[in-house]
């Protein structure tokens, strides 16, 4: 054992051993390589350039503070989100059934006929969280009741003195920090941050007694299926605001959180994924102790969610909190070194954009750059999503839902939307695969041609012939038969011969690992049309 060996950690120094005999059996690691170059091999990156160590250590937090702890005891809040459309009935009925089913709020999104809407819903129980309309709610509700989590949902950017002043008074909430709207054009967690700490910051400067101010304001954030990265965000986001709650001289440090799964991260092909994925998005929320939950229908993409895509989505929460007693803990991941650790980076990073934004910088440029990075990602599979880019199914039948009821200021850009682009514009002919060697030989560079194809809507055969065709074997067989067998394909009246791995004279083009697929799929397909 070396000096340095000795100076670690026993367990650390066995965890190295076996995570480097792994590499390098995968070659990403070399026999000369020292045991403790897997730190470099395995640590990740966020959009952001936050470094996520592989693992959790004692030195990680060394001179941190544990700060913005999860406070919500008990389960959170179900909040069903629904977007009113022309039918007021069907809409009243869908949030009926929401509260049969055990959604405990209601996060509505447009205008409606509000009589409708609302009717036999009893809202000194069922808090209403409004996404537009706080006027005409008010004139319809009267004099009733309200739960006290009953939110007008106004725009925190636009302050409405008026209402919050009727808000305050009936003892609801007034305001709304949605830094969702971001997130949905592409922002990082950083930026989502930055931006939702700016929003409720210049309310508080135009405010009389922030404490009041602070009383009226819910904060909105996305969560994704990267479930660490997702928990320490909501972490952070209570960190810095309590600091600036500190700084404007407020006698508070709360901040009401309402976490909605990512729009972005759903997809429109193979949308049963998106189940899995609203669900880690919702253990992350739960965990990192925001207030209320909104888990989007599982069909979110696809149209107009119907029953069953809201009956999925209310049991989500219901799973995590009374089967799988993810509540019964406050805060379960506190104390663990990888999530203090990537709350700090998140809170430090974060508050410096804010101080950025807060002296005229512009978000949007860095949103699009993070846009390009993050397209960039998904084009090369570095950052793959199930369904579209890695396993497609060309065959599936996509479930059929009615035109979605779109709110304003609703634009969302999918991770995958190249990927959906090029499914949603089939191509007529497949490509023809020609193997090389015996099954055992071409089987796994088939295979990965076949599932990259398919991902541009380009399907695959091994009868027949056509204008493009994919040559698949081992590098030996290339170097023995691939310029042969490119030559029969071409008599045969192949235009255009691909090659599975590593470009060859004698092939037009190649596919291999961390190829552009987005560029390399479009070009198969202008041969192919």
């Amino acid at each position: 054992m070396t000096d340095d060996q000795h100076d670690r950690a026993p367990g650390k120094v066995a965890w190295e051993a076996a995570a480097a005999a792994v590499l390098r059996k995968a070659r990403r690691l070399g026999d000369d390589d020292p045991d403790e170059a897997v730190w470099g091999k395995l640590t990740r990156s966020t959009l952001d350039g936050i470094a996520i160590s592989p693992l959790g250590t004692p030195e990680l937090i060394d001179g941190l503070v544990t700060s913005g702890r999860p406070a919500r005891v008990g389960a959170w809040d179900v909040r069903a989100e629904l977007t009113l459309g022309a039918d007021a009935k069907a809409d009243n009925q869908a949030l009926l059934a929401d509260l049969e089913g055990g959604v405990t709020s209601l996060y509505l999104r447009g205008a409606g006929d509000w009589a409708t809407v609302l009717d036999g819903i009893l809202l000194d129980l069922a808090p209403v969280v409004l996404d537009g309309d706080a006027r005409g709610f008010l004139d319809h509700v009267g004099d009733r009741e309200l739960h006290p989590d009953t939110n007008l949902g106004l725009d925190a950017r636009d302050p409405d003195e008026e209402l919050a002043a009727e808000a305050e008074a009936r003892g609801i909430r007034a305001y709304v920090v949605d830094a969702t709207d971001v997130h949905d054009l592409g922002a990082t967690e950083v930026q989502e941050l930055a931006y939702a700490l700016k929003a409720g910051a210049d309310l508080l400067r135009g405010a009389a007694d922030v404490d009041r101010a602070n009383a009226l304001l819910e904060f909105r954030f996305a969560v994704t299926d990267e479930q660490f990265t997702s928990i320490a965000k909501l972490r952070a986001a209570r960190r810095t605001w309590a600091r600036v709650l500190e700084l404007s001289g407020a006698q508070s440090r709360d901040q009401r959180q309402h976490a909605v799964t990512s729009r972005p991260m759903l997809s429109k092909y193979d949308p049963w994924v998106n189940m899995l994925r609203t669900t880690v998005a919702a253990f992350a929320a739960g965990v990192g102790g925001a207030d209320a939950v909104t888990v989007l229908p599982f069909d979110t993409p696809l149209g107009e969610p119907d029953g069953f895509g809201r009956r999925i989505a209310r049991n989500t929460s219901a799973l995590l909190i009374e089967e799988s007693h993810v509540a019964v803990v406050t805060d379960p991941a506190g104390g663990a070194y990888a999530v203090e650790k990537l709350t700090d980076d998140l809170a430090v990073a974060a508050w410096e954009l804010f101080g950025r934004l807060d002296d005229g910088a512009e978000l949007e440029p860095l949103i699009e750059a993070t846009v390009a990075e993050r397209d960039r990602q998904v084009a090369t599979r570095k950052r793959p999503i199930t369904g579209l880019s890695e396993f497609p199914n060309l065959a599936e039948q996509l479930p059929e839902r009615s035109a979605a009821h779109d709110a304003a200021g609703s634009e969302v850009r999918r991770y995958g939307a190249a990927y959906e682009a090029l499914r949603d514009d089939p191509v007529p002919a497949p490509v023809l695969l020609a193997p090389l060697g015996t099954v055992a030989q071409h089987t796994a560079r088939a295979t990965f041609a076949t599932n990259l194809l398919a991902a541009g809507g380009i399907g695959v055969t091994a009868d027949g012939s056509g204008p493009v065709a994919c040559v698949v074997g081992t590098d030996a067989a290339y170097a023995e038969e691939g310029a042969a067998r490119a030559a029969a394909l071409r008599e045969a009246g192949a235009e255009w011969v691909i090659v599975a791995g590593k470009p060859h004279d004698w092939a037009d083009d190649s596919c291999a690992l961390g190829v552009d697929a987005i560029d390399f799929l479009t070009r198969t397909r202008e041969k192919l049309a």
